[in-house]
């Protein structure tokens, strides 16, 4: 087996369409390959070192055949589509069992070849007809067009459960993050609660235990929320949100991490959304920007209204995030820098949590230099 044959063979067995029920994407894209060609019969195929099987078709039954005896073999082998008015008289398919009756008794031919993102081709989107009949000049690129649009659909389903089992493996993270962080949390909580009552009313040492025991009861319950949200609960229970109140709380807990003035703001709307979540997501935005920026250095948390609601962003004078990583940096555990501490969960958190309440995020370039991270909430 050649190194294409095993990229092939692994990214069939990702899509997982082998032997399954027809999905309905995949058929209405072959049932409107046919129909735009003008032949009655179209498939899918996927071609394995050893066979062809027809994953979805449009008027006839679907079948696994030989990959010898498929001519849609040729058109995988050569990466380009083939375009026949009459199949029987091409010396590639005279006398093959596809065109002498033995499987079929092909005549007209059109296939297109379906390749992958790896650059594999996997099989074909193919229309064809027991009769022969001209070849239209428009056939070629239509036919293309929907072989691109049978991966695209492939590639979302594979994605689709690449995520759904992200989501499982982060259930049980949270659970064990539950344990791991919440027992040690409450026994600071007792600890501080203690001391607090020792401490005199007005003292410095008072002060800073009411401090300490606010930004832990803050913890606890991001903790608590936002675990259920990577379980897969906690939709955000909509209130009206002061940000420029959130960040003031944000900012006192970050006090040991920023200098002081380091972080300026706009002024800031008061929005709908879920307190806990979106303190999280404006505590880790602040807490990136500062990271990644010199030390002192400036950060700004800027808003602006927009026709439907509100676009919030922090722009740092940090090293910036390249165009083509700017996606990746919202996955779950990427470190694009891995220079700095992180665990390369708390962009994928954000967005989990923005999305949730309807709105967008995303990463531009600073102008005078470092990255803005921006989200919008609808109004």
């Amino acid at each position: 087996m050649t190194t294409q044959d095993r990229i092939r063979e692994q990214a069939i067995e990702e899509y997982d369409v082998l032997g399954a029920p027809p999905r309905r994407e995949l058929q209405a894209l072959v049932e409107l390959a046919a129909k735009l060609v003008g032949a009655p019969m179209a498939a899918i195929n996927l071609i394995t070192t050893s066979q062809q099987w027809q994953v979805a078709t449009y008027g006839f039954a679907a079948s696994v055949t030989d990959r010898t005896d498929a001519m849609c073999r040729i058109v995988v082998e050569s990466g380009e589509p083939i375009l026949l008015p009459d199949a029987s008289r091409d010396d590639r398919f005279r006398g093959t069992p596809s065109t002498i009756g033995e499987i079929a008794d092909v005549r007209f031919y059109a296939s297109c070849p379906l390749q992958a993102p790896a650059g594999v081709f996997l099989g074909t989107l193919c229309v064809f007809d027991v009769e022969p009949h001209p070849v239209d000049p428009e056939t070629e690129p239509a036919l293309t067009t929907l072989a691109a649009r049978v991966v695209d659909v492939l590639e979302l389903e594979r994605t689709s459960r690449q995520l759904a089992a992200a989501h499982e493996r982060l259930g049980a993270f949270a659970g064990q993050v539950s344990h791991d962080l919440k027992n040690p949390l409450s026994a600071i909580r007792m600890s501080v609660e203690l001391a607090r009552e020792e401490a005199a009313d007005g003292s410095d040492l008072a002060r800073l235990l009411d401090r300490a025991q606010r930004g832990a009861q803050r913890m606890n319950s991001v903790i608590g929320e936002l675990l259920e949200f990577a379980s897969g609960g906690a939709a955000p229970e909509l209130e009206a949100v002061d940000l420029a109140a959130l960040l003031a709380e944000v900012l006192e807990d970050l006090a040991g991490a920023t200098a002081p003035g380091q972080v300026a703001a706009d002024p800031l709307p008061v929005v709908q959304g879920d307190p806990v979540q979106l303190r999280t997501v404006v505590q880790n935005l602040v807490a990136n920007a500062v990271k990644f920026s010199e030390p002192g250095a400036p950060v700004r948390v800027e808003a602006e209204e927009q026709p439907n609601g509100w676009w919030i962003a922090v722009a740092d004078s940090g090293p910036g995030i390249a165009e083509q990583d700017r996606q990746r940096a919202f996955e779950a555990m990427v470190r694009l820098d891995r220079s700095r501490p992180g665990s390369g969960i708390g962009l994928a958190t954000c967005r989990r949590i923005i999305h949730a309440h309807g709105g967008r995020m995303g990463i531009d370039d600073n102008p005078g230099g470092g990255a803005v991270v921006w989200f919008e909430l609808p109004s």
